[in-house]
């Protein structure tokens, strides 16, 4: 496939205030480690000067090897007991008003990591208890008593990602499926829980297929959606079929709202915990 050229709209200034300032000196003395700047996030000066972060949890290398993602791929390390208490002092060390957890995935559990997922959360929110919490969580291979080990620890938004349209979910994820992650979205709805979701755009789905993917979760329960552009990670990854224009994006927004969804988040920049913040109105 023919290389295709970054657009002017994707090139940022990560830019600063007090409080990112304050965060990252946080986050660089205690060596803590934060999804935000290990993913290189575009949104991280925002989010950081907002007082929210998002931590990454069960280890750093994946289980699963997808094409558009740029975790390490591997055997991963035993879970860390301790890990849930770090976090959890992490995040009253940064005085995050918000916190969003995610993992990579440890099919090597029996459990999936399910346990260790609650626990993280429990552990956040007796030491946090004025934090709010949105939780992003691996699809534990559509097996819901996993899903509900997570559910009854009741975090303010549950999140599963959809990442992509459903003709080109095989292409991309290498083990998770749409009627997989469908399944999941709609037991975190069952649970009481605002579900919620994000895809990529860019990879060379087309309108239609967008439309069709938020027909799907909105018939499963999903109440919050983000849509952001796909960017490759290295020459290894899934290339790049297109740069959307911030005018489709907005476009996907109106008819994303007009459709049912309690909010869209869609523009190039836009990542998973994008505004997260901003979406506990809708819990």
């Amino acid at each position: 496939m023919e290389h295709v050229k970054k657009p002017e709209w994707l090139k940022i200034s990560i830019g600063a205030n007090a409080r990112y300032t304050q965060t990252k000196k946080i986050v660089d003395t205690h060596k803590l480690h934060t999804i935000c700047s290990s993913g290189r996030c575009p949104n991280m000066g925002e989010c950081w000067g907002k007082g929210t972060a998002t931590f990454m949890i069960a280890g750093a290398i994946c289980t699963r090897n997808c094409k558009f993602c740029n975790t390490q791929t591997g055997k991963p390390l035993p879970l860390d007991p301790k890990e849930p208490l770090r976090v959890a002092e992490s995040i009253q060390l940064m005085k995050l008003s918000h916190a969003v957890i995610t993992s990579v995935d440890r099919d090597d559990l029996p459990d999936l990591g399910a346990v260790h997922w609650a626990e993280t959360i429990r552990t956040i929110k007796a030491l946090n208890p004025d934090t709010t919490i949105e939780a992003l969580i691996p699809d534990f291979q559509g097996r819901l008593e996993l899903v509900e080990k997570v559910t009854e620890t009741h975090p303010d938004i549950l999140s599963h990602n959809l990442e992509t349209v459903r003709r080109i979910s095989p292409l991309v994820r290498s083990v998770a499926k749409y009627e997989t992650s469908l399944k999941v979205i709609q037991a975190i709805a069952g649970s009481g829980i605002a579900a919620k979701s994000g895809i990529m755009v860019g990879l060379g789905e087309t309108k239609e297929e967008v439309e069709e993917t938020m027909d799907d979760l909105l018939a499963h329960g999903c109440k919050i959606l983000t849509i952001g552009q796909y960017l490759q990670p290295s020459h290894r990854h899934y290339p790049v079929a297109a740069y959307i224009h911030p005018d489709q994006f907005e476009a996907y927004r109106i008819i994303g709202e007009k459709k049912g969804f309690a909010t869209v988040e869609s523009g190039p920049l836009v990542r998973s915990s994008y505004h997260a913040e901003k979406h506990l109105r809708f819990k």
